[in-house]
């Protein structure tokens, strides 16, 4: 199932889409009030039979034509900052390394272990607003279309064997970058962190939807020319392998959203970089996800 959080103009509301229909059920009729899609995540084998009868269009939810309604990020508040895993494509790490961006020095080598470090929360935007440049901030705007993991169970120490079953589903993230900032700053929290630097979505897609993951395949595009294209199994540190690393001293809880990494093919991969500019347009999809299209604003309209 496909869960989104949108809006009528009269607030945000859970909703479940009937894709062959082109239509968002609103879960809001059939759920207790201020349930939301964090909600239904960490409390889905209670809802999941109720979900599945509003997308059938069985429960007398309400419909609305998928085009008329504003999506936000499915998760638009989450619980804690995203998880995010850097330099887990092959390519991407030769791009970065060659870059002069990388800290300490310029490395080519591969990671020995997944570097992790996270996005704060107020990041995070919908999947069709407009990303503010922040200009006197940072003047090196980069993208990284990355694929979203979405925990359903919490744990500690989860092994590798397990890991699928603390998986609720996916989403689309693209982690927007100010390579300024993460050169600066020698970390990456800041430069990764900046307000609406996160676009999340369209859509939360239950795992039972996604018959292999590792076929997935996740592409940008930038004013219409592509830019990144590699499927999720040329991952250095697989999925399972990302969630036993974060969990064996660190509780993954449900709604946690752990971004993957990001393929090659990202603004400082060009020799000189393409960064972004206000106005340009970044549309990020992956295979059976959906698609996600921001506009980078211009001056005054973010």
């Amino acid at each position: 199932m496909k869960l989104v959080t949108f809006s009528t103009g009269d607030g945000d509301r859970p909703g479940v889409v009937d894709a062959e229909r082109e239509v968002v059920r609103d879960l809001s009729a059939v759920l207790p009030a201020g349930t939301g899609v964090l909600d239904l995540v960490e409390g889905w084998a209670g809802y999941a039979d109720a979900v599945g009868r509003a997308a059938r269009g069985e429960a007398g939810a309400p419909g609305h034509p998928l085009g008329a309604v504003v999506l936000r990020a499915p998760i638009p508040v989450p619980r804690r900052n995203v998880f995010c895993v850097g330099k887990n494509y092959r390519d991407h790490v030769v791009e970065f390394g060659r870059s002069g961006y990388d800290s300490p020095d310029r490395s080519e080598d591969m990671p020995e272990h997944p570097v992790v470090f996270s996005k704060a929360t107020t990041a995070v935007t919908g999947p069709f607003d407009d990303v503010d440049p922040h200009p006197g901030v940072t003047s090196e705007l980069d993208y990284e279309a990355e694929l979203g993991v979405i925990i359903g169970v919490g744990g500690r120490g989860i092994a590798r064997e397990d890991a699928h079953r603390h998986v609720w589903g996916y989403t689309i993230v693209n982690d927007v970058t100010a390579r300024d900032l993460q050169r600066s700053h020698k970390q990456w929290l800041i430069g990764k962190s900046l307000d609406t630097h996160c676009p999340m979505g369209p859509y939360a897609v239950t795992a039972d939807e996604v018959v292999d993951v590792t076929a997935l395949v996740v592409e940008s595009r930038v004013n219409g020319e592509p830019r990144q294209s590699a499927p999720v199994k040329d991952l250095i540190f697989d999925i399972p392998e990302l969630i036993a690393v974060i969990s064996a001293g660190i509780t993954l809880q449900p709604g946690d959203v752990i971004a993957t990494g990001t393929p090659a093919g990202v603004g400082i991969g060009f020799d000189p970089p393409r960064f972004l500019v206000a106005g340009d347009v970044v549309e990020v999809a992956i295979t059976g996800l959906g698609a996600q299209r921001n506009r980078i604003a211009r001056r005054g309209d973010a």
